[in-house]
């Protein structure tokens, strides 16, 4: 909205799709509370296999990714033959990626470190409430969100400072820490 080159029917299009996406993430927050809730009780009804539930919840989706297949070839081919990545950071080396084994070593260990991540995931699932799981998952985003704006030099905005303050404020609430803090406080002996 600050190019003065929008006029005010795009800046209020502009704003819409900012609230489509915010009730995009707010939809998907909650559907992933709710995911994990089924979870918790799936856990108490059935027994603890994280294994079991991380087959299921990878394996079922696979066949949905056949309606992609040329889209998925497509972009594979596009990749094979690009020179760049396409965020405009300049590759590791001016060749083709297939053929610069840095960037096909940062390709192959992707997967390789989601798994783990999202193997803790799900270990941490049969250990901790729903709750605890989604905050523990929210702070991993929230770090991976600032190794980004490092690691990248994106600037840290005012809107970065308030969500972090909100992470940060969400997680002693949780965490009771205020709680356990007051005896402390209390006990305390005084100064003169």
């Amino acid at each position: 909205a600050s190019d003065s080159s929008l006029n005010e029917e795009d800046g209020l299009q502009v704003f819409l799709w900012w609230l489509l996406g915010i009730a995009a993430l707010t939809f998907a927050l909650l559907m992933s509370a709710r995911m994990g809730i089924f979870q918790e009780t799936l856990y108490q009804r059935f027994g603890k296999h994280s294994k079991e539930a991380l087959f299921y919840n990878h394996a079922l989706p696979l066949p949905g990714f056949l309606l992609l297949a040329p889209n998925i070839y497509q972009h594979a081919v596009l990749f094979s033959q690009s020179g760049e990545w396409d965020t405009g950071i300049p590759p590791l080396a001016p060749s083709r990626p297939l053929e610069n084994p840095g960037r096909s070593f940062q390709i192959a260990l992707a997967p390789g470190c989601r798994y783990v991540c999202i193997r803790g995931v799900f270990i941490l699932t049969t250990e901790c409430t729903s709750l605890t799981v989604t905050l523990v998952v929210t702070l991993r985003k929230f770090l991976s969100l600032i190794f980004s704006i490092l690691y990248f030099h994106n600037p840290f905005t005012a809107w970065h400072w308030l969500g972090t303050a909100l992470v940060f404020l969400g997680t002693l609430l949780y965490t009771e820490v205020w709680n356990s803090l007051g005896p402390f406080l209390r006990n305390r002996p005084k100064q003169e």
